[in-house]
């Protein structure tokens, strides 16, 4: 019952360990799997989210998410406000983890004042706002994190070519927001005990974290002083590091790169790349997720634009497009047993509009 549990809890881990068995029955071990892992892309995403888990367990994000809410006083501007959090959010603590911080949030805010009824376009919408705001900064989404590493990209480069799609997302999840009814709302402030200097010291080993993802300390020594830090101060928050994520990668490290030496799959994708990267990478997330199709695809092109355009906005469309909507969808069962149809039901209407108002438009601008 317990690898039941587990295996229903990690869809993609169990679907990723599977996928590189059954490669490795075309390409068995050899000395070739060890150049297989990207050792900095591993190291960056788990230091990144051990000390977001360190500023979670302080309560740092949701002092500072209650004070920003506050602001707000209607329900439209206060989800307005919420999309905007967990969008800004992505963009420096990743889309998994901005979810993981700010959906409780939303919850908090509609629950506490009879506002219901909007659970499930607010969360449909931060879920949108994390998938889509991480994709502007390398460390947003892990596979930005991957193909940025792999490909050596330029970080204004990077932001460039990101810019596009991000300036529209923002504009479509504003339009969507304003469309909500505006009635009078208030939170009332929850008193949280500051922990100045813990709060000062895991904001220096983040900054640390995003210092290793600019190429400008070797990762090696962000890992020994983030995880020497954490020993001492928050164990707690090495424990709860997303190691399934992790291992995620790993075995699409494998599946991906005896996929690559399998010369017929070769030459598909090779072929299918040459003639579309967008269109494919795009439709690829659909069926195996934004963080696998980039490792997988980025073995058979130089294109890292469109590929890194085509993981993004793939990342919208289906349940299984992004690890992250699956998040999403896990804690809305969680507090909606009984609303899971209508949820899916919104949820493919608005990634589905949104992925194909991307996709047109980065078609029309190439």
């Amino acid at each position: 019952m317990k690898i039941v549990q587990f295996i229903r809890g990690n869809v993609v881990l169990a679907i990723a360990i599977l996928a590189a068995a059954v490669t490795t029955c075309f390409v068995p071990p050899d000395k070739q799997w060890l150049g297989y892992f990207d050792w900095k892309t591993l190291t960056c995403l788990f230091c990144t989210l051990a000390v977001v888990g360190a500023l979670r367990n302080i309560l740092f994000f949701t002092m500072l998410a209650h004070n920003i809410v506050r602001l707000f006083r209607t329900t439209r501007t206060s989800i307005l406000a919420l999309a905007y959090i967990t969008f800004i959010g992505s963009m420096f603590i990743a889309n998994d983890m901005a979810l993981l911080t700010f959906l409780p949030l939303g919850y908090f805010v509609l629950s506490s004042t009879g506002n219901e009824k909007h659970l499930a376009f607010t969360f449909i919408m931060q879920n949108i706002a994390a998938n889509l705001g991480g994709m502007l900064t390398p460390f947003g989404n892990p596979q930005n994190l991957y193909l940025y590493t792999k490909f050596t990209i330029d970080t204004v480069e990077f932001m460039k070519i990101m810019a596009p799609p991000f300036a529209v997302a923002v504009l479509l999840i504003t339009i969507c927001c304003l469309c909500v009814e505006s009635t009078p709302l208030r939170v009332e402030k929850t008193p949280v005990q500051k922990h100045t200097v813990r709060m000062c010291i895991y904001l220096a080993l983040f900054a640390l974290s995003v210092v290793i993802v600019f190429r400008l300390v070797p990762y090696y020594y962000g890992l020994a002083v983030i995880t020497g830090v954490l020993l001492v101060m928050d164990r707690k928050a090495l424990k709860k590091v997303d190691y399934p994520l992790l291992l995620t990668f790993t075995a699409f490290f494998i599946f991906s790169g005896n996929m690559s030496r399998i010369e017929w799959v070769h030459d598909v994708f090779k072929h299918l790349l040459s003639k579309d990267t967008l269109t494919v990478s795009t439709l690829s997330c659909q069926f195996i997720s934004n963080v696998p199709s980039a490792i997988l695809l980025s073995q058979f092109t130089e294109n890292y634009r469109d590929l890194l355009v085509g993981v993004n906005i793939g990342g919208t469309g289906t349940l299984i497009a992004s690890l992250a909507s699956l998040i999403t969808f896990r804690e809305y069962q969680r507090l909606n047993p009984d609303k899971v149809r209508r949820y899916l039901l919104l949820f493919t209407a608005y990634n589905a509009s949104f992925l194909g108002i991307l996709l047109a438009f980065m078609h029309l601008i190439k």
